[in-house]
């Protein structure tokens, strides 16, 4: 008697309607969507025009900039020639050349480092939303166990590196810029000292997330596939070179990205990687540019004298490095683990 209930209870089962589930990537902020193309169709066309929409926006910023460092080469000349006319005033032409310079490069590093808090933030936010929809795809197709130690190492990383930037790294970015002034200023050893002490936990910090995340997705299964040698090998020299300070521990898991480029065809993969990208672009070109005029100012500079205001060049520059490093690794990380979701999506 209780199997035919059962079997009767079965029957009735089968006779409830059935609806597939549609898995729907969010939609990134309304920065991030204006540089989106309107229709998508796959990722590497999209990829373009997001590039190139990013691309449209640095043209005041680019002009921005190199007027600033065109002040500080002009700067540098200056006190340059002081000392060469009055041997006496080296210190004082040395330090008015630090002030000069840190106050034409305080507001706009001072925005950049808010502009890095803030896309990182972004990042964070639409990863949130991102990786439970991918993980219920890939649980949608039997992958229950991958797809829930995947998303509890995402999500762990997601929000240990995104906080830890916001709370802890963006402070210690501050105080190596004050370091770095105060001890150009005064070329005191204990004050470089600590900046470079400074300097070394926020890139420890930094690599050692980086290297557990990519661990732990070694250790999972995740990164792993077959790339083509041509287009790994360019894939690392690119993400080595354009990501300061922790590019080489990113291009290490970037066979990752290569591998899931050749399965991003379903709507959700194509989209949500995307609108990460769009996320991260126009900043990072923006911190971009800023860092590589610095670089070859700095370079230029170097060839006047002043150490003391060469020194103060150089930590803008690297504090503006470790902007680059913290937002890059952000978005990394989350194709990494968007693309190890869409490994498992047929």
């Amino acid at each position: 008697m209780r199997k035919i209930v059962i079997f009767l209870c079965l029957l009735l089962l089968m006779l409830l309607p059935v609806h597939a589930m549609d898995y729907t990537a969010p939609n990134p902020p309304q920065d991030a969507l204006e540089l989106m193309p309107a229709t998508s169709s796959n990722f590497a066309s999209d990829l373009i025009k997001v590039l190139a929409n990013a691309m449209k926006t640095l043209q005041p910023w680019f002009a921005e900039c190199l007027k600033v460092c065109l002040g500080i080469f002009t700067t540098v000349i200056i006190v340059s020639v002081s000392k060469a006319v009055t041997a006496s005033g080296n210190h004082l032409a040395e330090f008015a050349g630090i002030l000069s310079i840190s106050t034409l490069l305080l507001q706009n590093t001072r925005s950049m480092i808010l502009l890095a808090t803030d896309t990182v933030g972004q990042l964070s936010q639409y990863g949130k939303l991102l990786l439970p929809v991918m993980a219920m795809a890939m649980a949608s197709q039997g992958q229950v166990t991958t797809s829930a130690s995947l998303y509890a190492g995402t999500a762990l990383f997601n929000a240990l590196l995104s906080d830890g930037i916001a709370k802890l790294l963006v402070p210690m970015a501050y105080i190596y810029l004050i370091l770095g002034i105060a001890a150009s200023a005064t070329e005191q050893a204990m004050l470089k000292n600590t900046q470079n002490s400074v300097q070394h936990l926020l890139t420890w910090c930094l690599k050692t997330v980086l290297l557990i995340f990519t661990g732990y997705m070694t250790i999972t299964g995740a990164v792993s596939g077959s790339a083509d040698a041509v287009a790994m090998k360019a894939t690392r020299l690119t993400i080595s070179g354009m990501i300061p300070v922790v590019g080489s521990i990113l291009a290490d898991a970037s066979e990752a990205v290569i591998v899931g480029a050749g399965v991003m065809q379903n709507a959700v993969g194509v989209y949500g990687m995307v609108a990460i990208l769009a996320i991260f672009a126009s900043p990072f070109l923006k911190m971009g540019v800023l860092y590589l005029l610095l670089k070859i100012t700095s370079a230029l500079c170097s060839i006047f004298e002043g150490k003391q205001v060469n020194e103060v060049l150089k930590t803008f520059t690297s504090a503006m490095g470790l902007m680059l490093a913290m937002v890059g690794s952000v978005c990394v990380m989350l194709l990494i683990s968007g693309v190890c979701f869409l490994k498992g999506v047929t």
